[in-house]
């Protein structure tokens, strides 16, 4: 495996030999925008030289949030770590390649809007604290069926419910599809499964280092939507596609680690909780609204974000159930972790986790001791029982959510202050645009009343 390869010159060498060896016709170099979504460029073969000296430039002020026109152009530096032959051939038949990039400026200089600068700029906080960050993603999604014109049509293509199996499940041949195809990007799938909605979805794979794993979700996210358009299906991570039935979240599986050991675990606690696995706990609620934008980054995230259906709107944490925002699964050991359900797989992953670090970090620094664990059922409470526990909701708007980022310093410091003022700037003119539609809802609601 060429992650195996610390030596660049032997990575260059793996490349060319595997190139040769696969009759390889295209590389693919990917980045993502400061909103999540994957961009590429295709180059063939014969300019693989120019690839591996960082030697490609594209137009930054084409891609949302980069660039003025005249500051446009930008370099793809490939991450060689992440090289591999896509586990399919083309329409045309040929074997192509991928690599993840980071994006840098002419100066030689790294770009500071290219999200996955600010995740690396996160885990370098981490390091000089002597932690390693890891996550695990739970990523869930919709299968839809697709018209005549190949749209998707808010129609599930099964009535399943949660770890139904065939034939109420008619997914499974897709989720055995999308695994094998996964696998072929080098991913050890856990778990694939129909989750609690018609049509609905979960792959869950196995933790890494934060970078890989907001490559991994990137990479998950294509695999979905391709496979799924193979099979004559449309699959969707909105976080909230069909009213009346569950949402798609992607809760965070977060640990630190350091010597090889994973500092959230103590054995010597009742709770087999570290202090630091506690700090990290209380950063994350102190900042929770600071960072909700980022991890919730849609208008419609916040359908999702309701009471009923299991939503993680309450600001607390549990040991045992899963109405609070922060769960700890029951495992103790190496795999201790700090669950945040609050995600959705709209989000950009790169930023998401760089947020989500900077919070638990802080909390670390500055010994933030989180409140008493809430171990009963939050959604039963009445609001004065969660007034009486302290406990808050998360913002219920993508409004609201903004309003909290520009007003929380340390996340702002952690994304810079390109990615903060060009997300809020598009995020502003996603509401803006949002709130001046008229809806259907208020047409039935008011139409014939007034």
């Amino acid at each position: 495996m060429i992650k195996s390869l610390a030596n660049r010159d032997e990575q260059i060498e793996f490349i060319k030999k595997t190139i040769k060896e696969k009759n390889v016709r295209f590389i693919i170099l990917q980045i993502a925008d400061i909103l999540g979504s994957a961009k590429s460029m295709a180059l063939p073969i014969t300019q693989i030289d120019k690839i591996l000296n960082n030697e490609v430039m594209f137009d930054g002020s084409s891609i949302d949030g980069f660039a003025r026109i005249e500051e446009s152009d930008m370099y793809l530096n490939p991450d060689l770590s992440t090289f591999i032959i896509l586990p399919w051939k083309t329409h045309n038949g040929y074997t192509n390649a991928r690599m993840i990039c980071d994006v840098y400026m002419p100066n030689g200089k790294p770009f500071k809007g290219c999200p996955r600068y600010v995740l690396k700029k996160a885990l370098e906080k981490a390091s000089s604290m002597g932690f390693d960050f890891f996550v695990g993603p739970e990523p869930e999604f919709y299968m839809f069926n697709v018209d005549e014109k190949g749209s998707p049509v808010l129609e599930n293509n099964d009535k399943a419910a949660y770890f139904d199996m065939a034939p109420m499940d008619r997914g499974e041949d897709v989720r055995e599809a999308i695994t094998i195809a996964l696998e072929g990007f080098g991913f050890e799938v856990e778990a694939a499964h129909h989750e609690c909605g018609p049509g609905q979805h979960e792959i869950d794979f196995k933790y890494a280092d934060a970078l890989t794993t907001a490559d991994n979700i990137m990479t998950f996210r294509y695999v979905v939507k391709k496979v799924a358009d193979d099979f004559g299906l449309f699959a969707s991570f909105m976080p909230k596609p069909v009213e009346g039935i569950a949402g798609s979240g992607m809760h965070l599986n977060m640990s630190l680690f350091k010597n090889g050991q994973n500092i959230f675990f103590d054995e010597n606690k009742e709770n087999g909780l570290s202090d630091e696995a506690m700090y990290f706990i209380g950063g994350i609620l102190k900042h929770i609204k600071g960072f909700t934008a980022i991890t919730n980054p849609l208008v419609n995230s916040y359908k999702r974000l309701v009471s009923g259906f299991e939503a993680p709107v309450n600001i607390a944490w549990s040991e045992k159930n899963r109405s609070p925002l922060i769960r700890i699964p029951a495992k103790r050991g190496l795999s201790t972790r700090v669950e945040l359900r609050n995600p959705d797989p709209s989000c950009n992953p790169y930023l998401a986790l760089a947020t989500a670090l900077t919070a638990g970090l802080d909390g670390i620094k500055n010994k933030i001791y989180p409140p008493e664990p809430v171990n009963k059922n939050i959604y039963e409470m009445c609001l004065e029982e969660r007034q009486e526990n302290h406990i808050e909701a998360l913002p219920k708007s993508l409004y609201e959510s903004i309003l909290e980022l520009s007003k929380n310093e340390i996340i702002k410091d952690a994304l810079g202050s390109h990615v903060t003022d060009k997300f809020i700037s598009a995020k502003l003119g996603e509401w803006e645009n949002y709130i001046t539609k008229v809806h259907k809802w208020e047409i039935e609601q008011y139409l014939r009343a007034y």
